[in-house]
């Protein structure tokens, strides 16, 4: 699988990369050996950009990707993870549903963006993975602790990288207005945009991307099926972690009957959508198990039919200017 660079970071990613939270049970519980199963089907597929965090299952994200990467070649892979969040060991018991991961609530996250907080948050997390080092550091949701992002916890990552700890830095959020600033006011080499250039969901297009492609930066897009209802829009489906409200249910149901008229799955449609703006470099799929990662490469390695996104236009269900990927993405995919 072919890779772009990040920014002018020198770091190459793939144009599919895994996502690594559904390893560490996010909404259901996932074994040890699915969760191996699913890097090794990656790793078969080409894929070479692997994405985590210690949000992600309060560290099992980082463990179980760690020892399923640890037997590979380290420099055949990018690996990102991130910072904002420092964990604290927890005795009480319980899980941690309420954060949506299936696991024991073994340990406690706390907010820390301060330039401390990044340093012991990248170590812990160094420790967790069982690496020698990350390539991407990004700051995690810093949608309430701006200021302090911006003041501390940036310039330590810029630290970071200008002693060489890690190749390229950035932030990692579900918004557009803060990632945008990161793109205009300070250095990063990329940010990761969730939720926010999808089928369904296109502000990262009025601000985000132009700024990425005018600086120069790349942005890796996350959430294409907006948490799941893009992915299967029936009652029941999420959106943004929560139920999805009935006009989106009905729209997406809409797109559905439109893309599956070409035969194209809507899935497939959501996974392609962002490779239509030069500055995305890599779109992110979570996977829980082989198969859904099987099925993702599949769907972007079919044909789309241009005729999917004039009908799409035809009936408002996307706008006339939102730029759309190639027919045959061979070109990113290899």
């Amino acid at each position: 699988m072919r890779a772009t660079l990040l920014g002018g970071s020198g770091v190459p990613v793939t144009a599919l990369g895994l996502g690594a939270a559904a390893i560490a049970g996010l909404y259901e519980a996932v074994g040890e050996d699915e969760a191996a199963a699913t890097v090794e089907a990656a790793w078969d597929a080409g894929i070479r950009y692997f994405d985590t965090a210690p949000h992600y299952g309060l560290g099992l994200s980082e463990r179980r990707l760690g020892a399923a990467l640890r037997t590979r070649p380290r420099e055949e892979f990018v690996l990102s993870t991130k910072v904002g969040r420092v964990l604290e060991p927890h005795d009480g018991g319980g899980d941690d549903r309420a954060n949506g991961f299936a696991v024991p609530a073994t340990h406690r996250r706390r907010w820390d963006f301060s330039a401390d907080g990044v340093r012991r948050s990248l170590e812990d997390s160094l420790t967790r993975l069982g690496l020698d080092r990350v390539d991407l550091v990004l700051l995690h949701d810093p949608d309430e602790h701006g200021e302090q992002a911006f003041r501390e916890a940036y310039p330590a990552l810029e630290e970071l990288r200008s002693q060489g700890v890690v190749r390229a830095i950035g932030a990692g959020m579900n918004q557009s207005r803060m990632l945008t600033r990161f793109l205009t006011d300070t250095d990063v080499d990329a940010v990761l945009c969730a939720g926010r250039y999808t089928l369904l969901d296109q502000g990262a297009l009025e601000t985000l991307l132009p700024a990425a492609s005018a600086a120069g930066k790349s942005v890796i897009v996350g959430g294409v099926f907006n948490s799941g209802l893009l992915a299967d829009p029936a009652p029941g489906a999420t959106y943004d972690y929560a139920a999805a409200p009935s006009d989106l249910l009905d729209r997406a149901v809409r797109m559905r009957a439109v893309t599956e008229a070409h035969g194209l799955p809507l899935r497939a449609a959501a996974l392609r959508f962002p490779f239509g703006h030069p500055a995305v470099a890599s779109v992110l799929a979570g996977a829980r198990s082989a198969a859904q990662v099987v099925d993702a490469v599949a769907q972007l390695r079919g044909p789309a039919p241009g005729a999917v996104w004039d009908d799409l236009r035809a009936q408002g269900l996307l706008a006339g200017g939102v730029p759309v990927p190639e027919p045959v993405l061979d070109g990113r995919l290899g």
